[in-house]
């Protein structure tokens, strides 16, 4: 009978801990499930957590990790302490945040009023604060809450900044990390913000990489609002407008869209805000990704909107009915739409004579078109048509080429991207020592090649023409994409000749009269031909002939300037 009795207490055991082991499975099973959609799916993923099998085992660390993942909802309350709470969980392990805690006197034998300010050290004018904010309130006694909410609405309403009440937790966090300041107190649910931001910036200097002789110096910095002051100040209308977009989730950079209204096309600001409002990324930090993401066909090597650090560049191309976009902590400023011509312009052409001007174009166009093809024609004239060079030089570039061991497709190659090397060395070594590498590099190493037979002195010679007329032109980006294109266009010379060059040349003109900016097609005014705006294309008229904007820059009103700007010139009747 003890014999059955104990088997069923065992049975009854067994089941009581198999049943507790189901529970515990399913337990563990809830709680990995629960660890996963908090943010574990990152550590479950690694493969060393998966051969450890201590799925359920987390560090601290990890678990406070995924815990701030889950967005804790903002206690809308009178109270502090559970707001102070939930900024601190917010801002859990943001070292530069500061929570200044103080008491503000409410008269003899009363409670006081407990308050914090919350602020980013180093982004936050505590100075500005403390004068207009902090010793006001503390040299003080409000006897009564509303005597303390009724100072703080008319120090709301003084002209020393732009306060606000808010009264959501998300928008107070934001403007913090924006440099603002978030005061609240005990007995008010609002909060009030003191945007008394503080942030270093450089000075206005001139663009490195946009000198002129003549004409303004100045260059925007990373600082927003000290570049639309700089283009307002060319501007000066009401009608020149900025609007303000967000983009990134965690970056949250300020984009600023401007242009000229009743000047610009509505359908170009349409298209301009459509296209900024589809940018969803996790950090916008720099100006090519908003560039890459506007673009109409991104995969071109032709870039399809204009660069520039100058504001007198954009003021000009706003006041033609383009668009310009801004971002803060960087210098580089877009323009919309762009062309090619428009990026063998520089601003020096208007200031100096027409004429000059005109003369200084001609000579960029020739030597861009240098710059693409000289290595290719030549590897084509040696290679297979050396009857199309006049025997005396020909018998000069056999001469030289006798000791070279490689044909010229090749010996192209080593010395072009050789160039580029030695180009970006110079580029990103220290600007000190960048000349005497450039130097070193041009007169010794091509000297040394030279002597030693690895290349011959007229391959030196095409190489550095085509290095000195690829710096002729103005946009960096359009002579970027003229350098890489000599590649390709060596190898068809180098197979097939100049038939191979001219296959290549129409495969480039094909595809660049295919691309647009913002659906302008990137060759106008050339394709399609527009007679009165090539005036500013291949040479510069006089400013008193420009009485028209370019049509290819979708303005909405053609007309520029009146037609009696030289009307003194045009002689009086004598009067009897």
């Amino acid at each position: 009978m003890s014999d059955k009795q104990n088997g069923k207490d065992m049975n009854n055991e067994t089941a009581a801990s198999s049943k507790q082991g189901e529970n515990g499975a399913q337990h563990s099973q809830q709680a990995e499930q629960q660890n996963q959609s908090v943010g574990y799916q990152g550590l479950q993923s690694n493969p060393q957590y998966q051969q450890s099998g201590n799925h359920s085992q987390l560090s601290d660390y990890e678990a406070e990790a995924a815990r701030n993942q889950q967005e804790i909802e903002y206690i809308m309350t009178d109270e502090l302490q559970p707001r102070l709470e939930w900024f601190e969980q917010q801002f859990d392990r943001c070292s530069e945040l500061v929570f200044h805690n103080f008491s503000i006197n409410a008269g003899i034998g009363a409670r006081d009023y407990n308050a914090v300010l919350i602020y980013m050290n180093g982004m936050f004018d505590i100075d500005q604060a403390e004068h207009h904010v902090l010793r006001p309130l503390l040299g003080r006694t409000f006897y009564t809450r509303q005597e303390l909410t009724q100072y703080l609405y008319r120090l709301h309403q003084l002209p020393i900044t732009e306060m606000k009440w808010v009264e959501d937790g998300v928008e107070a966090r934001k403007s913090i990390l924006q440099g603002h300041g978030a005061f609240f107190f005990d007995g008010d649910s609002r909060i009030l913000l003191f945007p008394f931001s503080k942030f270093e910036k450089r000075g206005i200097e001139e663009a490195p990489n946009e000198t002129v002789i003549r004409g303004p110096r100045e260059a925007f910095v990373e600082d927003l609002q000290t570049n639309l002051s700089l283009i307002r100040r060319r501007i000066k209308t009401h009608l020149l407008k900025t609007e303000v977009f967000e983009l990134g989730e965690y970056t949250s950079s300020k984009v600023i869209l401007t242009y000229l209204e009743g000047v610009c096309k509505p359908s170009l600001i349409h298209e301009a805000r459509n296209r900024l409002s589809y940018i969803n990324d996790a950090g916008v930090i720099a100006a090519t990704q908003i560039e890459e993401m506007l673009a109409d066909n991104p995969h071109s090597l032709f870039t399809q909107m204009q660069h520039t650090e100058r504001p007198d560049v954009v003021s000009a191309a706003i006041l033609e009915g383009r668009i310009a976009i801004l971002m803060e902590n960087t210098p580089d400023s877009m323009i919309a739409p762009a062309t090619m011509f428009m990026k063998m312009q520089s601003l020096e052409d208007y200031n100096q004579n027409f004429i000059a001007t005109s003369f200084i174009r001609i000579v960029r166009f020739l030597f861009s078109f240098i710059s693409i093809m000289l290595p290719s024609f030549y590897i084509a004239v040696t290679t297979f048509h050396a009857e199309m060079i006049p025997f005396n030089l020909l018998i000069s570039v056999a001469s030289a080429r006798e000791i070279v061991p490689f044909p010229a497709l090749l010996e192209a190659f080593i010395m072009e991207i050789s160039f580029e090397a030695l180009r970006e060395a110079s580029v990103r070594i220290p600007k000190y020592i960048g000349q005497t590498v450039s130097i070193i590099g041009a007169l010794i190493i091509g000297t040394a090649a030279v002597q030693a037979g690895i290349v011959s002195s007229a391959m030196v010679i095409i190489v550095s023409v085509t290095g000195i007329a690829s710096f002729i032109i103005p946009g960096f980006d359009l002579s970027l994409s003229f350098r890489l294109l000599r590649f390709p266009l060596m190898l068809l010379a180098g197979f097939l000749g100049i038939f191979g060059i001219a296959c290549g040349l129409i495969l480039i003109y094909t595809h660049m009269l295919n691309l647009k900016s913002f659906g302008v097609p990137y060759l106008s005014p050339w394709a399609p031909s527009s007679y009165g705006s090539m005036k500013d294309v291949l040479i510069r008229a006089p400013w008193w002939k420009l009485k028209s904007r370019p049509t290819f820059a979708l303005s909405n009103q053609k007309k520029r300037q009146a037609d009696d700007n030289r009307g003194w010139t045009q002689k009086e009747g004598d009067q009897s």
